[in-house]
């Protein structure tokens, strides 16, 4: 596996010289952060781009200079998916599947951090609606989209080591709700997630894994946060981390947040990388020391057992609320 690449290596660091005429790729969360940087770099090597937002208007405003200076021709089309939404997803799913025409890379990008504590229309906590299950109910409606030695990317996060998912009670409906938790059990979902879906596609040259991609203040996600409470995050990161020896947190610029999904997308060798998680544009190791803020990745994100688990739950999770007919388009 190459190993050139690492923390501070941008997006088009990782795609130097390569070109990617002829891929395409579908991307969740395209109107600002790290989704728009992934899309953006992409696009600039040729490869055609399907991106979803919920805020059309204001995905159209952030990609216009992405569509401006395609090359070649490539395209950047967009589709609107609140994934928040069961009826939306259901939408937008049917419209990709009319579409009928293949990716060869699904990158699930788009998410949301320490919210405020609210419930879906569909019954489930707001963030592990949109950082997993919505994800999760949209790519296997359109599994068949992604071709033969296709490759699924999914954003996680160092957020992982707060909290191992809950498959009890994932709506903190018997616990009191902590935003922190319940975006680590969306994150540790979101790497399992990966973890199952490779195991179950891989006979078809399909390979997923999970990314993190790095702390950065370029992002829509600390929309939720005051700016004393992110300041507050940075300290607490920052002193974890030196009483641990370990080296200081850097917050990363947007470009380099993308570099470890634009690698795993189309650079690293898919079969090194499968049901694996990913940082710094390499195989993360494992690391279970109860520091939260410790680099590498805990073994419970993932555990092929649980991950088996946690598939089956979020099936079920989804028929009953298909059942009830909100979801319905």
């Amino acid at each position: 596996m190459n190993q050139q690449f690492g923390a501070k290596s941008t997006a088009d660091d990782v795609l130097s010289g390569i070109g990617l005429t002829g891929m395409r790729i579908l991307t969740t969360g395209l109107s600002s952060g790290i989704g728009l940087e992934t899309a953006r770099s992409l696009a600039a090597h040729g490869a055609d781009i399907v991106g979803t937002s919920s805020n059309l208007a204001a995905a159209e405003r952030a990609t216009a200079p992405v569509r401006a200076a395609r090359p070649g021709g490539a395209s950047l089309a967009l589709i609107e998916l609140d994934l928040a939404s069961l009826r939306s997803i259901h939408v937008c799913a049917d419209k990709l599947l009319a579409d009928r025409r293949p990716f060869d890379v699904i990158i699930a990008n788009a998410g949301v951090m320490a919210t405020p504590s609210r419930r879906t229309d569909d019954g489930f906590e707001l963030q592990f609606a949109v950082n997993y299950l919505g994800h999760f109910a949209l790519i296997n409606r359109i599994e068949p989209l992604l071709a033969d030695g296709g490759r699924l990317v999914t954003v996680s996060s160092q957020a992982h080591r707060f909290a191992d998912v809950d498959l009890a009670d994932p709506n903190f409906e018997h616990q009191a709700y902590d935003p922190w938790v319940a975006y680590g059990r969306s994150k540790t979902a979101t790497s399992l997630f990966a973890v199952e879906f490779d195991r179950r596609h891989r006979n078809r040259g399909v390979r997923a894994s999970s990314v993190m991609p790095g702390n950065t203040g370029d992002t829509g996600l600390t929309r939720h946060l005051s700016q004393e409470a992110v300041q507050d995050l940075l300290g607490t990161v920052s002193k974890a981390r030196a009483d641990a020896g370990l080296s200081p947190a850097e917050l990363r610029d947007v470009a380099q947040a993308a570099a470890t999904s634009v690698w795993a997308a189309v650079v690293a060798d898919k079969d090194e990388i499968g049901g694996r998680y990913l940082q710094d544009c390499s195989v993360a190791p494992l690391d279970d020391s109860p520091n939260p803020f410790a680099d590498g990745v805990r073994s419970y994100a993932l555990d092929a057992a649980k991950a088996r688990r946690l598939w089956v739950k979020s099936e079920e999770w989804l028929d009953t609320a298909s059942r009830s007919g909100v979801s319905r388009p």
